[in-house]
């Protein structure tokens, strides 16, 4: 039977210091340099990772499947029906029983009181895989990408153009984390949250950074170091697709707007994207954009994020 431990989690960017963060960042950008010298070191040999799934999924399942093979270890990959939460067995009985059986464990949920009830009740690291509220691993992906195209992350500045979702609720606070202002650009009403917004404004306040929503995207990419934008609608708002693509329009990332950034703005997407809608297809294939670093960057973020959660 294994010991009653207090275990460090990762349900959102501010279960990181800044400088918790740049430690992070710096460790994924030494694991990516060892991994394409093949020198990948089995630090998790012996340790084992449940995922826990209530959304399709192919970064992050990919990522961090790929990533504890690289490390040594192994995955368990757990569907919806595998695990039907709150249905089958309670979340603070899932969590009870991973923890006797696997070294951490991810999820990737629809509600985020899932990740944090999982977390209140594991004796091993919860890692939130995505949430309604936040997808924190891939900001940790997405910084870690602007970090190696741009030499650092304080004082530059990003913008966020589209639906205030969970993205870029953890862009806010992230972006914060590391010094960097954000603005923000989203249509009436499809504003991130309130209290996030708040929170990231300090954040960024103690770090010479500048929190800003705005309505006009033009106004939002000036002078900005980069550009990012997520579908109009995720993952369970698909009633409301429709709507949105009548809303969101003028949001769109295409070659105006890039060359109001400055013309050399780094471009971002989380993937999938849905061209022609949030993005244009000819802007997403520019020299500027970096989606498919960004993704590759999940696997070599969340190898780092798992080795300092589990004190490797």
């Amino acid at each position: 039977m294994k010991a009653e431990r207090t275990a460090r989690h990762f349900t959102g960017m501010c279960d990181l210091s800044s400088e918790g963060l740049e430690a992070v960042l710096e460790r994924a950008v030494a694991m990516k340099a060892e991994h394409r010298a093949g020198r990948s070191r089995p630090l998790l040999a012996g340790r084992t990772l449940a995922m826990i799934f209530q959304k399709p999924s192919l970064r992050t399942r990919v990522s961090f499947e790929s990533g504890m093979t690289q490390l040594g270890g192994h995955a368990i990959y757990l569907a919806p029906s595998d695990v039907s939460i709150g249905q089958r067995e309670t979340t603070e009985d899932i969590a009870r029983v991973l923890s006797r059986m696997v070294d951490a464990i991810t999820a990737r949920t629809f509600g985020h009181d899932i990740v944090t009830d999982l977390a209140a009740h594991a004796t091993v690291p919860v890692v939130n895989a995505l949430s309604d509220h936040e997808h924190p691993c891939q900001v940790l992906a997405d910084l870690q990408t602007v970090r190696e195209q741009r030499g650092t992350l304080a004082g530059r500045k990003l913008a966020y153009v589209g639906d205030g979702n969970n993205v870029c609720h953890s862009l806010l606070l992230g972006c914060a984390l590391a010094g960097m202002s954000v603005s923000v650009a989203t249509p009436q009403g499809y504003e991130p949250k309130p209290d996030v917004v708040r929170r990231a404004a300090e954040i960024a306040a103690r770090f010479n950074g500048r929190v800003e929503v705005v309505r006009d995207p033009f106004e939002a990419v000036r002078r900005a170091d980069a550009v990012y934008t997520d579908v109009w609608a995720s993952m369970g708002q698909e009633a409301e697709a429709e709507k949105r693509k009548r809303v969101f329009p003028p949001y769109q990332v295409n070659t105006r707007l890039i060359a109001a950034a400055g013309g050399d703005a780094l471009i971002l997407h989380c993937l999938p994207a849905h061209y022609g809608d949030e993005i244009e297809f000819a802007v997403s294939r520019t020299p500027q954009s970096v989606l498919f670093d960004q993704a590759e960057n999940r696997l070599h973020a969340q190898k780092a994020l798992l080795c300092t959660l589990l004190n490797v």
